[in-house]
């Protein structure tokens, strides 16, 4: 039997299943990686409704990824929801210190499926060179459109998508897509454009369908497959969940 690449989440957990930990639990499993964890939120929500969130210590998630690393070989990992940006950037040093070759994928969650606002209005720490600094850090960034703006309000978004992906690839996710819907776009540090049509239908709204397709990127690296080709399985892989069912809860499915 071939041994599986071991494979890092860091997110949050949500009881219903649909998102965070769980989510990419189900992901690497089906795409035949092994799964690791580290919880950086506890959340109180079904996958219609949010209620709450607690957010885990950092030093708790320092000592969780230091005893992982301790013990796997871990070349990919994926990042959900963090706490705020400073400890993004300060959970992304020391994953560079722990194996400098890693590559992390970083799904900058800043709403719920369901609009709540993980930070509200206290995400003040948010500064162009921070920001640069973890982007200079990541593999790819996996935002979609409406998360994409908010991380430079004053930009449009045609001058956000340079500036990113001047420091690091970016997976632009396309279900707020209002030209297209469902078309997605992996923009390279080599100014190389690859559009990513969406094929399936018919397809559903699903809670946390941005967790899997993030977390379906990261699993296809860990596979060895290069990122624009790890970028059109993880577009078909969520097709899929998407196409599932008519419930907000999807399914995986062969």
């Amino acid at each position: 039997m071939k041994k599986r690449p071991y494979i890092l989440s860091i997110a949050g957990f949500d009881p219903s299943g649909g998102a965070g930990l769980l989510a990419d639990c189900k992901t690497f499993e089906k795409l035949k990686t092994q799964g690791l964890f580290v919880c950086t939120a506890n959340t109180i929500q079904t996958d219609a409704k949010f209620v709450a969130c607690h957010w885990t210590d950092i030093k708790v998630i320092k000592k969780q990824i230091n005893v992982l690393f301790s013990r796997f070989t871990i070349d990919v990992v994926k990042i959900g929801i963090i706490e705020n940006w400073t400890i993004l950037g300060e959970i992304l040093e020391l994953l560079h210190l722990l194996n400098p070759t890693i590559k992390i994928v970083v799904d900058p969650v800043l709403k719920a499926s369901t609009d709540f606002d993980f930070h509200g209005n206290k995400q003040t720490d948010f500064k162009t060179v921070l920001f640069d600094n973890i982007l200079s850090k990541t593999e790819v960034l996996t935002p979609n459109y409406d998360e994409i703006q908010q991380l430079f309000p004053k930009m449009e978004i045609e001058e956000t998508i340079v500036h990113i992906s001047n420091k690091t690839n970016l997976y632009l996710k396309g279900g707020h897509n209002k030209e297209a819907k469902g078309k997605d776009y992996l923009y390279t540090k080599e100014r190389k454009v690859h559009p990513i049509n969406p094929k399936l239908q018919p397809i559903y709204p699903k809670h946390g369908s941005g967790c899997v397709l993030s977390s379906a990127i990261a699993a296809n690296l860990a596979l060895g497959f290069p990122l624009l080709k790890s970028g059109f399985r993880a577009k078909q892989f969520t097709e899929k969940y998407l196409g599932s069912s008519k419930e907000l809860l999807g399914r995986f499915i062969k």
